[in-house]
């Protein structure tokens, strides 16, 4: 399936090598929510790559430390800077704080947050529990706030900062994931607001949506679902493959960066056009709508579709 991509068929192996000037973020610090996995752990290796401090996080420290010692590949030979794996539910104020607190303790400063964790499962609204997308919400959207709001008034309020936040090709809905739809819907228009309330401190806040973005793990957080779910995306796909997370950690460094300095509230969709093009939800064929309006142009309609159908 992906034999053909273009990295590939360059010899370039995205995931070894930037794009980017090594040292771009030499003594800069940030912190990456998700970051041991998936999309999260593209962007920790990018950042380490060009001289990040990184702090990965998510509630799972066993997986967070196996991450962290294959991230430290990432770091070159001639750099001192670091990863290091802190555990937190970024549903959680408190482990937010202390969190972040953790970090300033380590750093002194904080640099970027990336609030790339969060989570869902597949579920039509009707048979989703309250349970279910009360966990979804405060994880998706509540915790992104966390994270923002703990950072801002920890650090950023008085030095300035980036926030990139994560959030999803909802544009046209999210029928079967509804919870996660409102969420980073919702959290689209919390990276305006912050944007603005924030400006005056120099802390600049935009987002990424990504469009279908293959990994091993999200895969198999789909379970019995996950192959089914991608191979169902490509034909959706403008680009007619499925994007990689190293696609994605590109764009995070691009808008950390200072070449992105005069952005801010924005959110950069990188889905190959995916988000124009076509659902992947079936509609069955149904008469449960209201009959149209009789007049002439019901009339026209009909004797359309009777010329079409004898075709």
């Amino acid at each position: 399936m992906y034999g053909d991509l273009p990295w590939r068929a360059s010899g370039i192996n995205m995931a070894a090598s930037s794009v980017f000037r090594t040292g771009l973020f030499n003594n800069k610090v940030a912190i990456v929510t998700g970051g041991g996995t998936g999309i999260g752990k593209a962007i920790s290796s990018e950042l380490l790559q060009l001289g990040c401090n990184v702090v990965i996080s998510s509630r799972k420290l066993d997986r967070l430390e196996a991450a962290a010692e294959e991230l430290k590949k990432s770091i070159p030979q001639s750099s001192s800077n670091t990863v290091t794996p802190v555990a937190c539910n970024i549903r959680s104020e408190e482990e937010v704080q202390c969190l972040v607190a953790s970090v300033l303790k380590k750093y002194g400063h904080i640099d970027y947050l990336v609030n790339n964790g969060g989570g869902q499962f597949s579920s039509p609204a009707e048979n989703m529990s309250s349970k279910g997308w009360k966990a979804v919400v405060d994880t998706n959207l509540t915790g992104t706030f966390h994270c923002c709001k703990e950072v801002y008034t920890a650090w950023m309020k008085d030095h300035g900062g980036v926030i990139i936040n994560i959030i999803a090709n909802m544009w046209r809905g999210f029928p079967g994931m509804a919870h996660t739809g409102a969420a980073r819907a919702a959290v689209d228009n919390l990276t305006k607001s912050l944007a603005i309330e924030w400006a005056s401190s120099g802390v600049r806040v935009n987002a990424i949506a990504p469009g279908t973005i293959f990994s091993k793990t999200a895969m198999e957080n789909y379970k019995e679902l996950g192959p089914t779910v991608f191979q169902m995306s490509i034909p959706l796909c403008p680009s007619k493959r499925l994007g990689l997370p190293e696609e994605i950690s590109p764009v995070v460094c691009f808008l950390l960066s200072p070449a992105a300095s005069y952005i801010s509230g924005a959110t950069l969709r990188v889905d190959a056009g995916q988000s124009l093009y076509q659902s992947m939800w079936e509609i069955p064929d149904h008469s449960a709508w209201p009959a149209a309006p009789e007049g002439e142009n019901l009339d026209a309609l009909k004797d359309l579709l009777k010329t079409m159908s004898k075709l």
